[in-house]
């Protein structure tokens, strides 16, 4: 990251920008995309690095579409590639899940008044041989969006600079098991093995050499009990370099975020925080991000950063995330992300029924 001392050094380079300004010299600084359609919103040419990202965004009528951060997807490529190094839901890739925005504030990541709809990324995005930022939109009714690339271009890239990727994924439910409800709930929280990492939530998994740099972190508690339901019990575990026993185990998915004691006050840092706090009893929807930015994960050959969900996989939640890390290219392909009815969060007021478990309000 530019740290405040570089400022005084010269810079080999020359500052960019491509935006949504009315090229008529009106005021009709936004563009307009139709449902399905995919928009190139910057093709820059040579080499460079992104250095700042803004964006906002309404529907139709300037009101903003329910879940339209999470319709939307952003996709970023570079130096020619075909496919994308980042892929993930316009609002989930901003630091913020659910398919909502919400004020907060971390180094890389940002979202603004008013409400958080003002989107900010400061992760530096080299290239060395152009790149191409898309957004497709799966609302049901027209986008508009406003936006800033801020860039620079220069002669060219060190060898060893490493390219930026973001990948989002999400399972909804984690494979658990059912909760007893009773004299047992206590069991289930906290007893049981899981040494090797087997059934664990995967944040990240990735080939090549690089570094990861962090994630944020979106659960959705969905069981009902009445009892002791924090859904966080589960520990970090991360592989690094074809490690079967995990190279890093951490403690908690609170530990692991940097706080303590099941938090729900909501807090915001350079490099974690608590975005969103969810209920009492650690009921409804909560985000967290751990950004690895002081203390990258190095990785030569391999890396993949699991989190159990709860204690030995038992919880049956909903968990989405979205991973940030730099590597060499290329890349191992992302699949394709789902089609957006599986992208879409479940709202609290609707009975869902999944397995033997009853989710509700």
């Amino acid at each position: 990251m530019f740290q405040m001392d570089e400022i005084i050094k010269k810079r080999n380079a020359r500052r960019g920008r491509v935006s949504s300004f009315d090229v008529t010299g009106g005021n009709d600084d936004r563009r307009y995309i139709q449902p399905g359609e995919t928009f190139t919103l910057a093709q820059l040419s040579g080499a460079g690095c992104i250095r700042h990202i803004w964006m906002t965004l309404a529907n139709e009528g300037f009101v903003v579409e329910k879940y339209a951060h999470r319709k939307v997807v952003l996709r970023m490529y570079w130096d020619g590639e075909q496919e994308p190094s980042v892929q993930a839901p316009l609002g989930d890739f901003f630091g913020m899940g659910h398919g909502i925005t919400k004020n907060f504030v971390s180094a890389p990541l940002q979202m603004s008044p008013q409400d958080g709809q003002g989107l900010n990324c400061w992760w530096p995005m080299p290239y060395g041989d152009g790149a191409r930022i898309t957004v497709t939109n799966e609302c049901n009714t027209t986008l508009i969006l406003y936006y800033y690339v801020d860039y620079e271009t220069m002669p060219e890239l060190s060898q060893d600079t490493l390219r930026f990727h973001a990948w989002w994924n999400r399972e909804c439910p984690t494979d658990g098991i059912p909760d007893p409800q009773d004299e047992n709930h206590n069991a289930w929280c906290f007893e049981g093995e899981n040494k090797d990492g087997a059934g664990n939530y995967t944040v990240l998994e990735a080939r090549g050499a690089g570094h990861y740099c962090g994630c944020h972190v979106n659960i959705h508690n969905l069981n009902p009990s009445g009892l002791w339901d924090w859904p966080g019990e589960g520990d970090d575990m991360i592989f690094i370099d074809g490690d079967t026993k995990p190279t890093l185990h951490g403690t908690g998915t609170e530990d692991y975020v940097n706080m303590a004691w099941c938090p729900t006050q909501e807090y915001n840092a350079p490099y974690h925080g608590l975005i969103l706090g969810g209920k009492d009893n650690w009921k409804g929807k909560i985000t967290y991000y751990r950004y690895h930015i002081q203390d990258p994960v190095t990785f030569e050959k391999d890396i993949r950063v699991t989190i159990e969900h709860g204690h030995a996989n038992h919880r049956s939640d909903d968990w989405s995330t979205t991973a940030y890390w730099y590597q060499t290219e290329p890349h191992v392909p992302f699949a394709p992300i789902v089609e957006v009815t599986e992208r879409l969060p479940i709202d609290e007021e609707i009975l869902c029924r999944t397995g033997n478990i009853v989710f509700e309000k």
